[in-house]
């Protein structure tokens, strides 16, 4: 009679092994982030943990949590041990961690420094795979109204319409604005062409009594203002 393989849904694991356990007892950032997405897919394989198969998904993407949110279905699907359901799963909680950020900076509202524009901006543009050109617009308290995308394009740069910008910014009364695009190739150096954009607007807008109080060239992981490097 061959014995039955041990399983390895979670509930079956060593106390010390047990995420969910851990989470209940110690807290939540107690947890590995294995541990933590381990506690999503349940159970692993017959020969391998779900910490076990979640920290060799998490060591193909050099541990990175932004890279992990990047992997499509087929990609999490391609590892022994997830299925569809535990890669749609993995997904979901990912891309609401992503919506989090977001949030998390609108509830600031009001912009004080170029790291507000860029925690509000980078988790909407920041790891696309095409540039966007956005425009913030705020009142004469610096909290924002609104922010809008004005044009999206290739990878080579967007389309820019400054009279687009200023109808927009009187019909909200905005007394700023603030233009913010990405770099999908991850340089932060400003083109010719941002530089051009950014004194045309500023020129435009400067004679409806509109000030263009930065421009944010975004990537993934950094920023430049040109505010902050004086190119205003």
């Amino acid at each position: 009679m061959t014995e039955k393989p041990a399983s390895f849904s979670i509930k079956n694991w060593s106390q010390d092994d047990q995420p969910r356990e851990k989470l209940r007892d110690k807290g939540k950032a107690a947890l590995s982030d294995a541990e933590l997405v381990a506690i999503l897919i349940g159970s692993g394989t017959k020969n391998e943990s779900a910490v076990g198969l979640c920290k060799r998904i998490l060591a193909s993407v050099d541990n990175n949590l932004n890279e992990l949110g990047k992997l499509s279905l087929k990609q999490l699907m391609a590892f022994k041990g997830i299925g569809e359901a535990k890669a749609i799963t993995i997904a979901a909680a990912m891309e609401l961690g992503r919506r989090r950020r977001g949030e998390e900076a609108l509830e600031k509202k009001k912009i004080s420094s170029s790291i507000s524009v860029f925690e509000l901006m980078q988790p909407i543009i920041g790891e696309l795979p095409h540039e966007e050109f956005w425009i913030i617009y705020l009142n004469n308290s610096n909290k924002v109204i609104q922010k809008q995308q004005l044009s999206k394009g290739g990878i080579t740069g967007t389309l820019v319409d400054v009279r687009l910008v200023l109808k927009m910014a009187l019909e909200l009364g905005a007394t700023g604005i603030i233009l913010v695009h990405n770099h999908p190739s991850g340089t932060l150096k400003p083109s010719e062409a941002d530089k051009q954009i950014t004194q045309k607007l500023k020129n435009a807008s400067n004679s409806l009594d509109i000030k263009t109080l930065d421009h944010l060239i975004i990537t993934e992981e950094a920023y430049y203002s040109f505010a902050d490097e004086n190119l205003l």
